[in-house]
């Protein structure tokens, strides 16, 4: 189904974010990394500003710099007044209040927004979207999943997921997911189906802590490496 507009929910996250999220070492780093579903994060600016190797794919990227900029502001009070009335499911230490995280995600669409009509030059923002990437085999060295699988659990379903998860695995050595927990803040009722699906065609796959929680609860990533 093509992506339409007003279905988008832009809201975008940060390098630091991303090392938390996915324990990304400074090896990790200096792979060619992939970011499935990235929208509007500054993390690919901030890694091509570091001079590292990044592409992200997303069904947004097929929308131009002033759709995308009207569409966040569109969403933006929205969003804030979602999480305004859910504050409970969140944990707020490191981000203090419904404010500072508006600033910190818009701060990230900014750098994202200035960012995207030469990184779409530079083949840095691809249009695409699971379960068929636009890739050949092998082409990265790690995939990077960052609020979409598990945490739509009730709108994909598990043979979405697997196909999905699949096809990143042909596309990169190494995948890692995050975070594992469903809109409703519960841990996804698919994680140990794909663990166990992924483990018996010889994948390591195995769910791992991480430094970061601002969902309750979520501060895992599934983890799937080819061995």
């Amino acid at each position: 189904m093509p992506l339409e507009y007003k279905s988008i929910v832009p809201w975008g996250r940060s390098l630091t974010e991303y090392i938390e999220m996915f324990s990304l070492s400074d090896e990790d780093l200096k792979g060619f990394i992939l970011g499935c579903g990235d929208g509007p994060a500054s993390f690919n600016y901030e890694m091509t500003q570091k001079g590292l190797s990044v592409v992200s794919v997303d069904p947004i990227y097929k929308f131009n710099r002033e759709l995308l900029e009207q569409r966040i502001d569109e969403v933006y009070d929205h969003v804030l007044e979602r999480t305004r009335k859910n504050m409970d499911n969140y944990i707020w230490e490191n981000i203090s209040s419904v404010e500072e995280l508006g600033k910190i995600r818009m701060d990230s669409m900014k750098k994202f927004l200035d960012d995207y009509e030469k990184g779409k030059l530079e083949n840095r923002y691809v249009a695409g979207e699971l379960p068929s990437l636009p890739f050949k085999d092998d082409s990265f060295d790690l995939a990077l999943v960052s609020h979409l699988l598990f945490l739509y659990s009730e709108q994909l379903s598990l043979d979405f997921h697997i196909k999905s998860i699949d096809e990143l695995c042909r596309v990169s050595k190494e995948v890692r997911i995050f975070p594992l927990l469903d809109m409703n803040s519960k841990r996804s009722i698919y994680v140990d189906e794909v663990i166990e699906y992924f483990s018996k065609k010889g994948y390591s796959a195995c769910e791992e802590k991480v430094n970061y929680e601002f969902q309750k609860g979520g501060n895992t990533m599934l983890r799937i490496k080819k061995i």
